[in-house]
């Protein structure tokens, strides 16, 4: 397994758009998957008028709209491919399970573990059960990972609401796309534990590939304080990525995480935990409990 590989990747904008997951963009512009079909319409004026025609009298306004829309965002993206790149940093580490700790290149990283019982009986979840433990004897590895916008695309058309929104939404799943890329190479090449993988842009946004990424701050990994952890590993400065006091990234378009290779690998959401992990979990963090229950305020 190859460890303490570090790498940066920059990706011009044009790179990364067909890694844009248009759901979520859609999304964040209030219209439902329906309308997201639009970005998969081949862009002849007959294909549009068939897509269009497929809806609902009441709705083809709605549909016109998202149509629309997703021309101002092509457009707006060839724009900022002339002056901006999308960056992802990636490291391996040598990496073990130690309880619900991982333990990456030395550095502890404390986990959380599912305390409340599944309707089905399923077993308790912590991310650190998808590592070898380290009572194996036997060196794992773990990916960690960064990715962002150049900061200044945020702070575009600050004097026009719409294409300043329009603006934010695509950073955001421009970091995302970069992930997307970024995870694929590493899968193929980097880490190389899916060499002979073959998936369409569709089946890798379904997320049809071995292994998983949870993102600091989802349901299996929901205490944002977590990236100061990681930064010590990835030096998220060298991509632009700064944190604030509280631990949030800036730019606000940013992602970052953790990739698990285990064919068993699955997402999790840890949920509601007691008094007695809040205090085990601090313990492991060396942070007093006032503190560490204002990152996982959610969860208590």
């Amino acid at each position: 397994m190859p460890n303490n590989v570090t790498e940066v990747l920059t990706y011009s904008i044009h790179e990364v758009v067909p890694y844009v997951n248009w759901l979520y963009f859609f999304h964040a512009w209030g219209f439902q998957p329906r309308f997201a079909t639009i970005a998969h319409i081949h862009g002849c004026d007959t294909c549009r008028a068939m897509w269009l025609a497929g809806f609902p009298e009441e709705e083809r306004a709605k549909a016109a709209e998202a149509m629309q829309l997703l021309k101002e965002a092509n457009r707006m993206l060839d724009l900022l491919d002339r002056d901006f790149r999308v960056h992802s940093v990636y490291r391996l580490c040598k990496a073990n399970a130690d309880g619900d700790n991982l333990l990456l290149d030395g550095i502890p990283l404390p986990l959380l573990r599912q305390q409340t019982p599944q309707p089905d009986g399923a077993p308790f979840l912590c991310l650190s059960d998808f590592v070898r433990p380290l009572s194996s004897g036997v060196t794992d590895t773990v990916g960690i990972f960064a990715a962002s916008c150049d900061g200044e695309v945020e702070l575009l058309h600050a004097d026009d609401p719409y294409k300043h929104l329009l603006v934010q939404t695509l950073a955001d799943r421009l970091a995302e796309a970069a992930t997307e890329k970024m995870h694929e190479y590493v899968r193929k090449v980097a880490w190389g534990y899916a060499k002979e993988e073959n998936l369409s842009i569709p089946e890798l946004l379904k997320e049809d590939f071995q292994g998983i990424r949870p993102a600091v701050g989802y349901p299996s990994l929901p205490d944002q304080s977590v990236n100061f952890l990681l930064d010590k590993l990835l030096h998220m400065e060298q991509i632009g990525i700064s944190l604030t006091e509280n631990g949030a990234m800036y730019p606000h378009a940013t992602v970052c995480g953790l990739m698990f290779a285990h064919p068993a690998a699955r997402y999790f959401a840890v949920g509601k935990i007691g008094k007695d992990q809040l205090e085990d979990y601090a313990k492991r963090r060396g942070m007093a409990v006032e503190e560490v229950s204002r990152f996982l305020a959610a969860n208590l």
